[in-house]
C-alpha cells in the first residue's frame, strides 16, 4: 500500500514517537523509509546564496539523521535521509514528490487557536501543498 514513507523529524523528543508509530505501519506495508529534517535557521536558509560554511547545527542535524537511519536499518528497515534547508512545509512537500514517496507521516503538537498563529502549522501547510497523503500523529502532551 505504501512503498515509501517520508518522515519529517524535528530533532526533538517527539521524533521517537512518530518513528515508533511508523515502524509498525512500515512493517505491515513492507515500506522503505525516508527521513527528512529541514534546517530553517538563518545560516541554513542562506548557506548557498551567501557562500556560508556548514554550521555546527547543520552538522549535528546530519549526524542525528544518520543515527536515526542506522537504528532503523538495524531493525531491518530500508532507510535513507535528506537534510534540507528552507521553509519546512515547502521542503517536505517537494521532497515527497521528488523522492516518489506515497505517504508523509508526521508528528503534530496539537496547538490550537492563537498558538497556531504564533507557532505556525507546518503539518497544515504540508497537507495543503502536497499531493501525497499526509498521516498526522498527535504526540501526547506533557503535563
Amino acid at each position: 500500500m505504501y512503498a515509501r514513507i517520508l518522515i519529517p523529524l524535528e530533532h526533538a523528543a517527539s521524533d521517537q514517537y512518530i518513528l515508533a508509530h511508523v515502524r509498525e505501519l512500515a512493517r505491515l506495508c513492507h515500506s522503505s523509509l525516508l527521513l527528512i529534517h529541514v534546517a530553517d535557521g538563518f545560516a541554513a536558509r542562506n548557506m548557498r546564496s551567501l557562500g556560508l560554511r556548514e554550521s555546527e547545527e547543520i552538522q549535528q542535524d546530519r549526524a542525528y539523521l544518520e543515527t536515526c537511519c542506522a537504528a532503523l536499518r538495524a531493525d531491518g528497515f530500508e532507510a535513507d535521509s535528506v537534510l534540507a534547508a528552507g521553509d519546512p512545509a515547502t521542503e517536505i512537500a517537494t521532497a515527497a514528490a521528488r523522492e516518489s514517496c506515497d505517504l508523509i507521516a508526521m508528528a503534530v503538537h496539537g496547538h490550537r487557536g492563537i498558538q497556531d498563529v504564533i507557532y505556525g502549522s507546518t503539518a497544515n501547510s504540508v497537507r495543503h501543498n502536497s499531493m501525497v497523503p499526509v498521516l498526522m500523529v498527535r504526540i501526547p502532551q506533557r503535563s
